[in-house]
């Protein structure tokens, strides 16, 4: 038995000044990728994040403050996202653990009906590296939401980005095209697999509200202040050839009341520039497979 491919034998190094630049329709400059995260979290086992530390330092069950703090954005904050990017005409990506389509049919069913692209985040939220079939639940979790939807997903991020070594080749095998785990370029790049390439498309760990205001902790405004900066550098580098910005986003996280307004003003400032396209993951794979020979 071969041994897996290591993650440099999957992509060339290519620095990005070295490559033919790449052509958005029209005048076109800056492609901006909304993900949305929803997810499970099983109160049966220890939580996925945590807002409150348990009182003794060590993980107890059932956990229910912050199982009941996931719970909130689910029941609440989902709406707000939803009331949103209906009036912003988006339809973003919905990177979702598949055990939502059974457990909040609700929530599920108005981000299908709304046209958001849903994009397989594993079956429930946890590590990768913790599944003991990781293969099964692959297949699994892309046959439920096929089921749920209609449509097989074309994208797949793992939960907490989580992969190993076989990892490429399993989602390649259950019919993924794209994933949003290798957050190592601002274009989308395409790595091999032993059943056939994958794109990458550049997912954001550092616009994203989990890391920002959960683990370094930082106030509300931040997420508006760090998506701008974000935005003005990539928008004059756009000028010599097209970039792409993705925000992630979580329901239990910018969902709440004192966090949406940032969100907003995110749009407000980046719709304000001529060039700018939303688009979800599938439509920049569509995009970029007009690009690029594989």
């Amino acid at each position: 038995m071969t041994s897996p491919m290591q993650p440099r034998e999957r992509s060339d190094f290519s620095a990005i000044v070295d490559r033919p630049k790449l052509k958005l329709p029209g005048n076109a400059r800056l492609i901006f990728w909304t993900i949305v995260n929803f997810e499970v979290w099983d109160i049966s086992k220890p939580m996925a994040r945590q807002v409150l530390p348990a009182p003794t330092g060590l993980p107890l069950l059932p956990d229910v403050p912050n199982w009941s703090w996931h719970e909130y954005g689910m029941r609440v904050g989902a709406w707000r996202f939803f009331d949103l990017y209906k009036k912003l005409g988006i339809k973003p990506t919905l990177s979702i653990n598949a055990r939502v389509c059974e457990d909040y049919e609700r929530v599920a069913r108005e981000a299908k009906d709304l046209g958001w692209e849903f994009m397989g985040h594993a079956y429930e939220q946890g590590p990768i590296h913790k599944e003991a079939d990781q293969k099964a639940m692959i297949h699994h979790s892309m046959d439920v939401i096929e089921r749920f939807t209609g449509k097989r997903p074309v994208g797949w991020l793992g939960p907490g980005l989580t992969q190993t070594l076989e990892t490429p080749e399993y989602l390649a095998e259950a019919g993924v095209k794209y994933i949003g785990d290798w957050v190592y370029d601002d274009e989308p790049t395409v790595i091999r697999t032993d059943k056939g390439p994958l794109t990458t498309l550049p997912y954001t760990v550092e616009i994203n509200d989990i890391p920002m205001m959960m683990v370094q902790h930082h106030e509300a405004t931040q997420f508006f202040n760090r998506a701008k900066d974000q935005f003005d550098r990539l928008y004059i580098e756009s000028a010599d050839r097209p970039k792409i910005m993705s925000i992630a986003i979580h329901p239990y996280i910018s969902g709440q009341p004192f966090r949406i307004k940032y969100l907003e003003q995110v749009y407000d400032y980046v719709n304000q520039f001529e060039g700018v396209v939303h688009m979800n993951g599938a439509e920049i794979l569509d995009w970029y497979n007009t690009q690029v020979t594989k």
